[in-house]
C-alpha cells in the first residue's frame, strides 16, 4: 500500500509507534533547513565530552576511562572513511560505501526523484560523480553508485539483530552540511514500527524493525552509518523525533533502519538492479482513510483490491471499510500499514469490516509486498 501517513505517533507498549496527534518525526536525511539543535555533535573524528578525572581516581580507573576513550577514537577513525556526503538538487544527506565498485548504501528519501548526484568523500576535498542505481521507498532504502575515482573503503556491515538496548552506539554522516560529524548514545529500543511522514521526495512509508537510538541525529544525517563499538554499521540513521506539542527536535530519540533489513535490499538492488523480495507483508488492497460526519477517523475503506491478491482471495471487495485486525483497531489508513507491517508474508490475520452497515470478520493470509 502507499497511502499517505497520517498524525504523528506515539509509543504504545509492543514496541509500535501508534496515532497521535502532532507532527511526531520527521526525514532528517535532505538537509534543507537552515538551523537545529547540534546536540553533541563532534566534527572530524573527535570525541567530546571528556571530563577531568577527579582527584579521587585511582590508576586503574584512569587505565579504563582512557581505554574506552581510545576505543571510541578506533572506531571512528575505522569508519568516517567510509562515510560520504551526498548532494544533489534536492538537498544534501548522507551515506555509506557498500563495495569496492562504489555502491554507496543511503535512505531513498535521500535521493527521491533525483537520478544524478555529486558525492563528497569524509577527506572533504573530493566530489565524484555518481547516479541511482535503484531506490526503494517502502523501505526507505537506495543505492546509488560512483562513476570513477578514487579507491574506497567498504563499511563493515554487522548485524542488527544482535544489538540489546544499552549497547553503545555512534552516529556518523554529515548533518547540516558538516561533514564526518560524529555522535554518539545507545540503543534506547529495538523492533518499533513508526510512520515515515510524506516529504517534497516521497510519499511516505512505515518503517520496520527500526531501533531508536539517544545518539543526537540532525537533518543531514540521513542515509549515513549508526555504528557499535566494533566498527561495524549496524543501522542507517533516518528520522529524528519532533516534540508534537512544541515543535523542534525531541531530543534524544531519533530512528535507524536495521542493517539486517538495509544490507539485504542492497545486496539485492546490487545483483538485480533492483528489490525482487521484499519480504514485507500486504493485504494487496488500496485504502483511504474513512471519517464520520464529524470528520473523526473511523477505518480504512479499500479503494480497489489487487486481482487474485490476499484480500481478494478472502472475499474483500472495494467499498468495505476496515476496523480491526485481530481485534487491534483500524482508524485510518496509516494505522493499517502500521498493523501490517508487523507482520510477515504467509501470517494469517482476521480482518474486521463494515459492509453495508454490518460487521463481519473473515480471515486473510498476507502476501508479499510487491519489490517494485
Amino acid at each position: 500500500m502507499s497511502d499517505p501517513p497520517g498524525p504523528g505517533p506515539s509509543s504504545s507498549a509492543n514496541g509500535t509507534v501508534a496515532l497521535d496527534r502532532g507532527r511526531w518525526a520527521v526525514r532528517i536525511g535532505v538537509r534543507t533547513i537552515a538551523h537545529a539543535v547540534l546536540g553533541a555533535t563532534v566534527v572530524a573524528g573527535a570525541v567530546a565530552g571528556c571530563s577531568t578525572s577527579p582527584p579521587d581516581q585511582t590508576p586503574a580507573t584512569q587505565s579504563a576511562a582512557a581505554q574506552v576513550q581510545k576505543n571510541f577514537v578506533d572506531v571512528v577513525n575505522t569508519v568516517l572513511p567510509s562515510v560520504v556526503e551526498i548532494q544533489s538538487a534536492a538537498g544534501s544527506g548522507s551515506g555509506t560505501v557498500f563495495d569496492g565498485a562504489g555502491h554507496i548504501l543511503t535512505n531513498a528519501h535521500v535521493v527521491g526523484r533525483e537520478t544524478r548526484f555529486n558525492v563528497r568523500l569524509s577527506t572533504g576535498t573530493v566530489q565524484l560523480p555518481a547516479r541511482l542505481i535503484a531506490s526503494y521507498p517502502p523501505d526507505d532504502v537506495a543505492v546509488i553508485q560512483i562513476q570513477g575515482g578514487p579507491n574506497l573503503r567498504p563499511a563493515r556491515y554487522g548485524r542488527s539483530s544482535g544489538l540489546a538496548v544499552g549497547d553503545i552506539v555512534m552516529a556518523m554522516g554529515s548533518p547540516l552540511g558538516l561533514t564526518s560529524s560524529v555522535t554518539e548514545g545507545i540503543v534506547s529500543a529495538t523492533g518499533r514500527t513508526v510512520p515515515e511522514p510524506p516529504s517534497d521526495n516521497s510519499a511516505g512509508t512505515v518503517l520496520r524493525q527500526v531501533m531508536q537510538t539517544s545518539a543526537p541525529i540532525n537533518p543531514g544525517n540521513s542515509g549515513g552509518a549508526l555504528v557499535d563499538l566494533a566498527g561495524e554499521v549496524v543501522g542507517i540513521p533516518t528520522l529524528a523525533a519532533v516534540d508534537p506539542e512544541l515543535g523542534g527536535t525531541a531530543p534524544g530519540i531519533g530512528f535507524a533502519l536495521p542493517s539486517d533489513i538495509a544490507v539485504d535490499l542492497a545486496n539485492q538492488i546490487v545483483a538485480e538492479g533492483r528489490v525482487v523480495n521484499s519480504h514485507r507483508a500486504s493485504l494487496g488492497a488500496s485504502v483511504q482513510t474513512v471519517t464520520d460526519p464529524d470528520g473523526k477517523p473511523v477505518g480504512a475503506g479499500i479503494v480497489a483490491v489487487q486481482p487474485g491478491g490476499p484480500a481478494a482471495q478472502a472475499g474483500l471487495r472495494p467499498g468495505d471499510v476496515i476496523t480491526a485486525i485481530d481485534n487491534q483497531t483500524i482508524t485510518d489508513a496509516i494505522t493499517l500499514q502500521t498493523v501490517i507491517a508487523q507482520h510477515n508474508p504467509g501470517d494469517k490475520v482476521n480482518v474486521t469490516v463494515q459492509r453495508d452497515g454490518a460487521a463481519m470478520t473473515v480471515p486473510v493470509v498476507l502476501g508479499e509486498l510487491p519489490a517494485t
